[in-house]
Order: structure tokens, then sequence, then C-alpha cells
């Protein structure tokens, strides 16, 4: 049994998706939300197996939510389901974690094939979207031209920034001190014009500077 939850602030799209995954066979809705902050108190003893999240939502955004799940269940599988189709916020939302990106005139039996398909670790996306980020890899050299800008050392620590890693684990890892590595990373935010580390990953990999 594939147990869903959802996020999705219109209520009767809200309730036509639960109604959709639990008259499935195989499927079970295991909780309906109409914003972030509500699932984030239950999601931890929901268990889900896939998050259905939109991204336009009262309150915290469905990307910034993307982002906090992870942390508490950074092995959950999210599919962004949403009528939003601009660049920025696909890449955005498979920066902060999600494994997939539908439109919501997606059909409701693909719907239900995508949920199967994170399930079984795939990445499913509309046919549409697909072709964008293919388009945005075929594009990537032209666009890393400017990692010229960052020193080996610089892109070594954005690496390890990409991974997640704390200022503490990457300077072991680099045996360096934990301030050498905080001196390049106010250097690499300066260069790349970001502000927070989240920018600067989500820019480098926008970017294939890594």
């Amino acid at each position: 049994m594939i147990k869903v939850v959802i996020v999705e602030d219109n209520k009767i799209i809200n309730e036509s998706l639960s109604l959709l995954i639990n008259k499935a066979a195989g499927f079970s809705c295991a909780g309906s939300f109409l914003d972030c902050e509500s699932m984030l108190k239950k999601v931890k003893d929901l268990k889900p197996d896939i998050l259905l999240m939109d991204i336009k939502l009262p309150g915290m955004n469905g990307i910034d939510g993307v982002k906090i799940v992870k942390g508490i269940l950074p092995d959950l599988n999210i599919l962004m389901l949403t009528i939003h189709e601009e660049n920025d916020l696909i890449f955005d939302a498979l920066c902060a974690g999600a494994c997939g990106y539908l439109v919501k005139k997606t059909h409701p039996e693909r719907l239900l094939e995508a949920i199967q398909e994170a399930y079984e670790g795939g990445a499913p996306m509309s046919s549409h979207i697909a072709r964008k980020v293919t388009l945005f890899f075929q594009n990537k050299k032209k666009l890393a031209e400017d990692s010229t800008l960052l020193t080996d050392r610089e892109l070594e620590i954005l690496k390890e920034l990409i991974k997640g890693k704390t200022y503490y684990s990457i300077a072991m890892t680099l045996n360096i001190s934990k301030d050498t590595v905080r001196f390049h990373i106010k250097k690499i935010y300066k260069k790349l014009h970001v502000h927070s580390q989240a920018e600067a990953v989500a820019k480098a990999i926008k970017k294939g500077y890594v």
C-alpha cells in the first residue's frame, strides 16, 4: 500500500485527489492538508511514502515546505503538483528536493502512475516539464562559462555545500580550518551575488557551475 499525503489549498482539488487515491487499488491517502504548516506538524507521525505538494499556498510556499520536510524525512519522495510551469519554480523545486514535477491538468490515471513511479525510485514529470529540464542540461555547458569566476578551492567547497555538509564537515573533508571554509564561502556568495547557502546551491546547479 502506497501511503500518500496531500498539500493543496483548493478544497475541491484536495478532496478530489484524496478520493482518487483512496479509490485506487494499492493506494491510500494518509492525510490531506490545506497548508504546509499543518502538514509539517503531523508528517513525521503519518510516515507517508509520497507527498503531493502544491507550490503557491497560504503562508509557507511549497518549495520552502519541501526543504523543511526533507530535513524531517530525508528519504520521502515528493511530487510537485501545481499549475505553475515557470523555469525558476521547476528548478527551485527540484533543487529543494522534489523528485518529480507535474501540472494539475495531468490525467488522473497518469497521476497514479506517476505516484507509483516515484515510489519505485523514478522522477516523473509532465512531458513539457521534462522537455524544459532536458533543454536546460543541453545548454549547461554554455551556462557554465561563468564558473571560471570561482577558484578550484571555491568550487570544491561549493560541491560540498550542495551535498548539504556543515562548515565543520567541509573543513574536515578538505583538511582546512572552519574559518577558512567561512572565508571562501563569503567570497562565493559575493561572486555569485547571493546571500545564503540555499541561494548559492540553487544558482550553482542552475548555472551548471558544478
